[in-house]
């Protein structure tokens, strides 16, 4: 099953993060996530086999997956994850984590 995931800009992303409102998932595996990943992003592959208990508990909060970046499609996996989880606010940031790196924004390792 597919489900349409609109996208999410850096900006939007970044105010999120400042607002508390968001739920990030980083969908690069454990060796680019220990290197460094959005702040407070979640390790897809670790969080995967218990995603359900690491998104909030309302369903309609905001939920972005991020991959490596455009060309990548990774983040499809956490986005129809969490889309079938009851998930109706998923987005995922196009320009992934290198797009994040080459706007300057700071990660967390």
């Amino acid at each position: 099953q597919h489900f349409p995931v609109s996208g999410c800009d850096r900006s939007d992303l970044k105010q999120a993060i400042a607002d508390k409102k968001v739920t990030v998932i980083d969908v690069n595996g454990a060796a680019s996530y220990s290197k460094g990943h959005v702040p407070g992003a979640i390790n897809f592959a670790e969080a995967k086999a218990d995603l359900a208990a690491k998104l909030p508990a309302d369903k309609g909060a905001l939920v972005v997956a991020y991959c490596g970046g455009p060309s990548c499609s990774a983040y499809k996996a956490a986005a129809n994850k969490a889309s079938e989880l009851g998930y109706t606010n998923v987005k995922h940031l196009s320009a992934g984590i290198s797009g994040w790196l080459q706007a300057g924004e700071a990660t967390e390792k």
